[in-house]
């Protein structure tokens, strides 16, 4: 098992909501991380041009964490 870190727009960590109660209305119960595992098993199945796509549609975010006042 690995632990780690990462930011994200609140809009896409929203998605996970919206992913998770979709889930449950179909019967499953889901973890967030279930749902990221999952997502990253998808795109692996994509093609080079596929991936290249989909990653260029997301929004770009400052990486590291905020500094603090």
């Amino acid at each position: 098992m690995v632990r780690d870190s990462f930011s994200m727009p609140r809009s896409d960590y929203a998605k996970i909501g919206e992913l998770k109660q979709l889930c449950l209305k179909s019967g499953m119960q889901v973890k967030k991380s279930e749902l990221l595992r999952a997502g990253l098993h998808a795109l692996c199945k994509l093609s080079a041009a596929q991936l290249k796509l989909a990653v260029s549609g997301l929004e770009k975010i400052k990486t590291g964490r905020p500094k603090t006042n």
